[in-house]
């Protein structure tokens, strides 16, 4: 079974976005790359919960959430088998993993992420 562990807020305008989450609700942002992407830290590891990030608004949805996956390839095809759509990705991300958005038949957006192999 696979379990989302990452959500994304798309915002037109991403810096009053993170401003407003820090006054509110004291998360914890860095900008992070070449691209106006603020992952967001919010609260303790140890705690229930997840983390995410904050981005610019090239999707029409306002929250993604990313669910981490054994293998993209097989996740992919799944998708694509039971009505839904690959719109971008995959794109190996860094020490991360392989992400690629999707929606489902019904048009919402999720996010999928191969986690990279942990170096040796």
């Amino acid at each position: 079974m696979s379990r989302p562990f990452y959500f994304e807020i798309l915002s037109a305008e991403p810096e009053k976005t993170v401003a407003f989450y820090k006054t509110v609700l004291g998360w914890k942002f860095n900008e992070k790359g070449p691209q106006a992407y603020w992952p967001a830290d919010t609260g303790p590891g140890g705690e229930p919960g997840i983390n995410g990030a904050v981005m610019g608004a090239h999707f029409d949805q306002k929250i993604i959430n990313t669910i981490r996956v054994d293998s993209l390839d097989d996740v992919l095809a799944k998708v694509e088998a039971a009505g839904g759509k690959k719109i971008h990705g995959p794109m190996e991300i860094p020490n991360i993993g392989l992400h690629a958005y999707c929606t489902d038949p019904q048009g919402t957006i999720f996010g999928v992420l191969q986690p990279a192999a942990p170096a040796d």
